[in-house]
């Protein structure tokens, strides 16, 4: 058995293999970037090299720094997660060649499936089937527009050495064939240094659905059975599944039984993924469902197969890099329950999905649900690497637990102030089509806004918090004060005057909250986190929203006034913008009516409970 194992990652995966590398007495070494010098990985590791600056083509993607890092660590093994070198086959014989041991498949069955025209052949000559379409040599544009007029439109160009949904173009007509190709052949040479593609049949309904394959160097391959992919955005995978919905066991015998020919056809050694593109628009049929692709390497989605069959994938890789039989035979593998998996990025769903960086100052997840992560409370989210920030992980007896355990974890994440994509999530495990298994990859680009989160908190339910929070504060008992008093609250920064209600046992005067207290609180919900912070009481026996006077909540600098002496205004309607406490603080008309006082103007510093606007009831 391996004694001793650097990871060439980083983030949750890093992190995860250390996990099992620990719990089999293995140790783990990891390496790390200048952005990664605090990170998580690197803490949890038993040592750690530092190999160059934050940009991954100068330290993760620098197979040479981490080979040596092998070396000068004592390390007689390298895992390569997913990403960055774990399927350069170059790098995968270099590490052999340095006297180390690759946990992963040989580098001549990386180079195999490495292109896609070069993977199809294969597979058909192997009896796999596989799309219908056009990989051959000639890339003539008026050639390659005769194969789409023959496959029949629509048909998809892709980038032979392509990936992640780059150098990948639709046309639904033989007029746009030639400004795609050439669309697509720019991309690809710029992401992958090759031009060439390929044309297949474009599937109407298509499925993503992917096999688990297993093979050991005693000559044994297994398949841990089929995952779901399909829910994708912009060919990204976003929620995984296993098993796939409607999928009988006829259809998943066949599908398994390609899956380990195409995994034989390349002597395949380790964990991998033969994905296979389904039209699904007579339902799941064996025969119409196609090699797509093998990915030669463990996948992000890997925990759900883990989770249904009770395998420790990671386990059995070092098992086989160590030369060990598989653990399990194939009559000894079982679906267990259903298992869905939710990648959690730290992105902005409101502006176009936009990686949101910077430091996780409250980070928790719900722990009924199995969590993969690489990051902590007080980590920051790096602008050099992928988004990801967490994969959550339900496991139940059937389909629709599985969908309600996640979408529950996922509705206490509490994240903040980095954006994330919890909420998106939590409506995409509850769109109709989802959850009945009607899916398919565009079933996300559909529902389009309807998966949107709502940005704006609930104000009230806000409110609610903040007298629970602060009604320690407030000291008396008056029976007959008025049952609704304004506060202003800070919400993500932005200042909102809201109603709270006051109970019987609570005076209602005006109050300033205790400095000793804590400034504020977090409020969740839908999987959105807010962090209020309620000042003063804007009621009282001065000036007051109920009487239309406006007062200035704390001292500040006035930035922006929005409206003028006479204007007549609407109940919410922005009067003026204080800046104060390094935020900004709109403050908003109480009620309908006119300006009657304007006290205000911008660049001006105000202090507390100044009267900045009165407002005048309309008639």
């Amino acid at each position: 058995m391996i004694k001793s194992l650097l990871i060439a990652n980083r983030g949750e995966i890093a992190c995860r293999i250390i996990r099992t590398a620990r719990s089999m007495g293995i140790r783990t070494v990891a390496v790390y970037s200048d952005a990664d010098a605090k990170a998580l990985h690197v803490r949890e590791a038993d040592a750690a090299v530092h190999i160059g600056a934050s940009a991954a083509r100068e330290s993760y993607l620098v197979g040479e720094k981490i080979i040596a890092a092998a070396k000068a660590s004592g390390a007689e093994a390298i895992h390569p997660g997913y990403g960055f070198l774990s399927e350069n086959a170059e790098f995968a014989q270099a590490v052999i060649d340095a006297g180390l041991i690759w946990v992963g498949p040989a580098p001549a069955s990386i180079t195999a499936m490495g292109l896609k025209d070069a993977a199809k052949a294969l597979m058909a000559e192997a009896g796999v089937p596989v799309t219908p379409g056009y990989m051959g040599a000639n890339q003539d544009p008026a050639f390659l527009g005769q194969q789409a007029a023959e496959i029949g439109y629509p048909v998809l160009i892709k980038a032979v050495a392509g990936g992640g949904g780059k150098g990948m173009r639709k046309v639904d007509d033989a007029a746009d064939f030639a400004d795609a190709l050439a669309s697509c052949q720019r991309e690809a040479t710029a992401s992958f240094g090759n031009a060439h593609v390929l044309i297949e049949k474009y599937i109407q309904r298509p499925r993503h659905i992917e096999v688990q394959v297993f093979g050991d160097t005693h000559g044994n391959i297994v398949h841990l059975f089929e995952r779901d992919c399909s829910l994708q955005r912009r060919h990204q995978k976003v929620i995984e599944e296993a098993p796939a919905p409607g999928m009988d066991e006829a259809t998943r015998e066949q599908l398994c039984a390609a899956a380990v020919k195409a995994a034989k056809a390349v002597d395949y050694v380790g964990a991998g993924t033969i994905e296979f593109i389904a039209d699904a628009s007579e339902g799941l049929r064996a025969d119409r469902i196609w090699f797509m692709e093998m990915n030669t390497r463990l996948q992000v989605e890997h925990p759900v197969t883990e989770e249904i069959t009770g395998v420790d994938l990671v386990e059995w890789q070092l098992r086989v890099a160590s030369c060990e039989p598989l653990p399990l035979r194939q009559d000894e593998l079982r679906i267990d329950g259903h298992a869905i998996e939710a990648r959690l990025y730290a992105e902005d769903p409101a502006k176009g999905f936009l990686p949101s960086v910077g430091r996780l100052e409250f980070f928790e997840l719900d722990g009924s649900v199995r969590i993969d992560t690489g990051v902590c409370q007080g980590s920051e989210v790096s602008p050099f690497y992928d988004p990801m920030i967490a994969k959550m992980i339900a496991h139940d007896l059937d389909r629709e637990g599985a969908i309600q355990s996640l979408a529950w974890a996922l509705n206490d994440s509490k994240i903040w102030p980095v954006k994330n994509n919890a909420a998106f999530l939590i409506n995409a495990l509850e769109h109709p089509d989802f959850a009945s298994g009607n899916v398919d990859t565009g079933l996300l680009q559909r529902a389009g806004d309807d998966l949107m989160p709502d940005e704006n908190a609930d104000i009230n339910d806000l409110a609610r918090s903040a007298e629970q929070y602060t009604h320690q504060a407030i000291a008396g008992f008056r029976l007959n004060g008025d049952r609704n008093h304004k506060a202003v609250l800070s919400v993500d920064g932005i200042a909102t005057e809201v109603d709270i209600p006051i109970v019987e046992y609570v005076d209602p005067r005006p109050f300033v909250f205790s400095q000793n207290a804590p400034s504020g609180f977090f409020q969740t919900g839908n999987g959105q986190t807010w962090w209020v912070e309620p000042y003063r009481y804007a009621g009282g026996a001065h000036a007051s929203a109920h009487d239309g006077g406006i007062l200035s909540p704390m001292p500040g600098r006035i930035i922006a006034v929005d409206v003028a002496a006479g204007d007549v205004v609407t109940k919410g309607q922005r009067l003026l913008t204080l800046e104060a406490m390094k935020m900004e603080h709109s403050l908003t008309a109480p009620f309908d009516g006119v300006v009657a006082e304007l006290n205000a103007e911008a660049g001006a510093q105000v202090q507390v409970e100044a009267l900045l606007v009165r407002i005048e009831a309309a008639e």
